[in-house]
């Protein structure tokens, strides 16, 4: 119950647990155009190009970042956590130029400071920005940065990486150009894969480049001979067989739970789990209007030692919550409610599990 990985289901397990195949295989071919209309689904999106990039959420920020800019292009970039941070790092890798919209850690991102950006910035190519910050737990509105976006020229890039699965991702609704996400959270399927989709601009933008992409394995350029091809396909790296068989498995299930039933189990868990953690005291780091459902994080009280509480939990209940990232480290908790993590049983078990917790160490400083 932290911040990633969640609860595999058994169905999911058992799915990468199959046979492996080649990933030339005809049978892959047609399992491979099958995961991607699940991707398209879940990222409510007709874009042609959607697939897995072979490596965790991470990689598909990475791929993103190399293929969407070039050396002396200007990004936008939104920073109110860790993650955003890490977007600044690649762009600026990528002999890029970031220009950095700063708001405070815990708090969604501001519109109005991103247009003033936008405004300042005409030469600006890409205006990328993490929907739901996995560092604080702070949600953001995607739409309207999207819609900033077109408005000043730019393509758009969503970090979608803990809210896919967990609170509404609209990729054409809200006309989002790239995004991507992991499979290790709201998915609920093992860690190691990163959907990824793009629009027809996005795509065009990187048909386009005058520089090749900094990185051949990420280049979409090749991978889509692979992943976009219909039918024949031509060799670029050995895909992770059982682990795409594993994520198949995990769409299927929340296909059959329907995705705005998933949707309504996260929000409707998450403010059970709200009641119960104020009920003990326990103050959320977020404004209730910008709190992502399935990342609640908390402020640890002062008597409280962090390490060693999350490790009594950990040893006595079997349950893991996370530890605060940066500024945050040893002030918050951050406790997931993700995916097949995201159980009555399991906010009822957190609950009572952290206040057996704080009674103990709040009675061992009196």
């Amino acid at each position: 119950m932290g911040p990633g990985p969640s609860n595999v289901a058994q169905r999911v397990l058992d799915a990468g647990a199959r046979p492996t195949i080649g990933h030339l295989d005809p049978a892959f071919m047609e399992f491979m155009d099958d995961l991607k209309g699940l991707l398209r689904w879940v990222f409510r999106t007709s874009n042609t190009l959607t697939m897995p990039v072979s490596g965790p959420g991470t990689a598909g920020m990475e791929a993103c970042f190399a293929n969407l800019l070039e050396p002396g292009d200007t990004a936008v970039i939104c920073r109110n956590g860790v993650f955003g941070q890490r977007m600044v790092e690649m762009v600026e890798r990528l002999g890029a130029r970031a220009v950095v919209v700063d708001d405070e850690w815990g708090r969604a991102v501001d519109p109005r400071k991103v247009e003033d950006t936008l405004k300042q910035t005409p030469e600006a190519s890409l205006l990328a920005f993490v929907q739901a910050e996995t560092s604080t737990g702070a949600q953001s509105d995607g739409q309207a940065l999207a819609e900033l976006a077109r408005r000043y020229d730019c393509l758009s890039l969503m970090d979608c990486v803990t809210s896919l699965g967990g609170t509404p991702v609209e990729i054409d609704a809200w006309g989002v150009d790239a995004a991507y996400s992991g499979t290790q959270k709201c998915l609920s399927a093992p860690p190691g894969l990163s959907p990824v989709t793009m629009s027809d601009a996005a795509a065009e933008r990187i048909r386009q480049r005058r520089t090749p992409v900094q990185s051949w394995f990420m280049d979409f350029r090749l991978v889509m001979n692979y992943w976009g091809s219909e039918g024949r396909r031509s060799y670029h790296h050995t895909a992770p067989v059982n682990a795409l068989y594993g994520l198949h498995e995990a769409l299927l299930a929340m296909r059959e739970e329907g995705l705005e039933s998933v949707w309504d189990r996260h929000a409707r868990l998450s403010a059970d789990l709200r009641g119960r953690l104020e009920s003990l005291g326990l103050e959320y780091l977020v404004p209730k209007e910008e709190s992502l459902p399935q990342l609640n994080t908390v402020r640890i009280p002062a008597a409280v030692d962090d390490a060693a509480a999350r490790l009594a939990l950990l040893q006595n209940d079997g349950i893991e919550i996370g530890a605060g990232l940066g500024p945050l480290a040893g002030s918050v908790w951050r406790i997931g409610l993700m995916g097949e993590s995201c159980r009555a049983q399991y906010v009822e078990r957190c609950a009572d599990a952290l206040a057996r917790v704080l009674e103990l160490r709040v009675e061992a400083t009196a």
